[in-house]
């Protein structure tokens, strides 16, 4: 079997995640996550929507991770990203950095919006 190696070109996968911190792009963060085409930054939970429509022509879907569990993401963020154009999908935060990571290697146009375990 051949294996190949993922290029990421620009774009930062998510190494490992622990109890209260991510490890991307080889970089450890502390604290909630903002993951998007070019860039790592801290987000302030649901209520911070600025980064995320600031890219809003660069990703087609955002994986909002809720945690340890799932959980709803509340109707206002969803409402907000939708009407950008911005497709919501949320999950518990392990298995948002596994399908982020995933669809990231296919060269899909997400992000990632992760609150700790």
């Amino acid at each position: 079997m051949k294996i190949t190696e993922i290029d990421y070109e620009a774009a930062k996968p998510i190494d490992s995640y622990g109890d209260g911190f991510f490890r991307v792009d080889g970089k450890v963060h502390e604290g909630p996550m903002l993951i998007l085409p070019d860039a790592v930054h801290k987000w302030g939970g649901y209520d911070d929507t600025a980064a995320i429509l600031a890219n809003a022509d660069k990703i087609d879907v955002l994986f909002v991770g809720t945690g340890a569990e799932i959980a709803h993401v509340p109707a206002s963020l969803r409402d907000v990203l939708e009407a950008a154009g911005i497709g919501v999908e949320q999950m518990g935060t392990p298995a948002a950095c596994r399908t982020y990571n995933v669809l990231l290697s296919e060269g899909r146009r997400i992000g990632a919006a992760l609150l700790p375990v």
